[in-house]
């Protein structure tokens, strides 16, 4: 087959997976927030004693509803009183991976005394923009993440500035990201995945392997909504059938059960997201495993689900109204059909189909029931997969479906970067009014 890529090219495809796959525990926009209060901490001459906090409306939106892992507990307020008492400023995503129970006793004191606030940032142009102020006695430290969940641009000890990214730097990742893609199409990707020596892919496994975990432990207890233990259980009543499709329902949404239920354990993120990781991993880990797959083909089809989320998330904003656990799981269905001997074209066909399919899902916050979208994106894939396989998919007659999947792609992306801008401001409207309607009642 002739290649139109370098390699060059697929040296650049794995640094940027590298980049854009890697653990995080529990949902990355409270983890944000408890990463910039972790290293706001690090800058004080004592122990803190309370934390101020500012967020854009969009961060807001995707962590009123989430549990924070190890903690019981949902919110912001949690997620950055955390971050200052115990958080690990050095473990990025996985920051509060050292909650223990008398953290979260004393997180919950904190809360009750009124120690933790968390505003709104005004007039905040930034989907992504996290802002924590930590106090002991007369000093305060205050951090700044902007355009990426770990992405720290100013660092500030009193009125002392200590760091502020520089100007020529302010351009974020997804951006970059962007830029890159401009030149990239998906049949170079697949035919990245097809050349590349599996020696320079073989890391990520490690997505599988924990997404996997995760995925067992949503099992094994009642996190969150629990959807794949309850769909469990109704196959044992032979509801509904045992079959790879079930397997693929099951065990992906456990995953986002555990994660999202606020299980202690890391999820192998996609574009810093934990739930676009377990999208783009667990529907491709299933089918191998029914194929019988080696770990070589297992690595390909995953490098290629990932890279293809990747590939489409670069076109969106890094946080919209769009559900982006439906474009991550766009890359599921590409590592399925190639795992099941699918070329290029049935690849793009899927894809095409997936466009037709979910593409209006809304992303109302992170919560119990993203486990839900991210079943239905599961799905959603392999029934296109299915379609494509047999030569059936969505025409460029229907709707926002081109025929050149790029196009479908491209329409897509402009919905959510432009007309779902006003969806997006609305879904938070409703959101805060919900909020203050409970507090109200309270």
């Amino acid at each position: 087959m002739m290649t139109t890529f370098s390699p060059q090219q697929w040296n650049d495809f794995i640094r940027i997976v590298k980049e854009e796959v890697k653990p995080a525990t529990g949902c990355t926009e409270p983890i944000a927030l408890a990463l910039a209060a972790a290293t706001a901490t690090t800058y004080l001459s004592g122990l803190p004693q309370r934390v101020e906090a500012w967020v854009s409306p969009n961060l807001m939106k995707n962590a009123m509803g989430v549990t924070v892992p190890g903690s019981g507990m949902k919110g912001l307020p949690v997620a950055a009183v955390l971050g200052a008492i115990c958080g690990d400023a050095k473990a990025g995503l996985k920051v509060l991976h050292t909650v223990t129970s008398q953290d979260v006793l004393t997180a919950q004191d904190w809360m009750r005394q009124g120690k933790v606030a968390v505003n709104l940032q005004p007039d905040c142009t930034e989907s992504l923009y996290a802002r924590a102020r930590v106090f002991f006695e007369n000093e305060h430290a205050t951090v700044t993440i902007t355009g990426d969940h770990t992405r720290i641009t100013a660092i500030e000890k009193g009125s002392e500035v200590v760091f502020k990214l520089s100007k020529g730097s302010q351009c974020d990742d997804s951006a970059s990201l962007q830029a890159y893609f401009s030149s990239v199409t998906l049949t170079q990707i697949v035919e990245c995945i097809d050349a590349v020596p599996i020696n320079d892919i073989d890391f990520i496994v490690e997505a599988a392997e924990i997404n996997n975990e995760l995925s067992l432990e949503g099992l094994r207890h009642d996190w969150g909504l629990h959807i794949g233990a309850s769909l469990m259980r109704q196959r044992s009543r032979h509801l509904i059938g045992d079959d790879i499709l079930s397997s693929i329902l099951i065990r992906t949404a456990a995953a986002s059960d555990a994660r999202m239920g606020g299980a202690a354990l890391p999820a192998m993120s996609n574009s810093g997201s934990g739930n676009q990781g377990i999208a783009a991993t667990m529907p491709v880990v299933v089918v191998a495993e029914h194929l019988g797959a080696g770990r070589e083909r297992l690595c390909r089809a995953l490098m290629l689900s990932h890279l293809t989320a990747i590939y489409i998330h670069s076109k969106l904003p890094k946080l919209s109204a769009l559900c982006a656990a439906t474009t991550a799981s766009m890359g599921a269905a590409a590592g399925m059909a190639w795992l099941l001997g699918g070329e290029s074209k049935v690849i793009l066909m899927a894809i095409n189909s997936m466009v037709g399919d979910i593409s209006g899902m809304i992303c109302d916050g992170a919560s119990n029931s993203c486990a839900m979208k991210v079943s239905t994106g599961a799905v959603s894939a392999w029934k296109a997969v299915l379609m494509a396989l047999d030569g059936t998919s969505v025409l460029g007659s229907d709707g926002i479906v081109c025929d050149n999947v790029e196009e479908s792609l491209n329409n897509l992306t402009s919905l959510a970067s432009h007309a779902m801008r006003h969806t997006d401001t609305q879904v938070i409207e409703m959101m805060l009014l919900k909020k203050h309607s409970l507090i109200s009642s309270c």
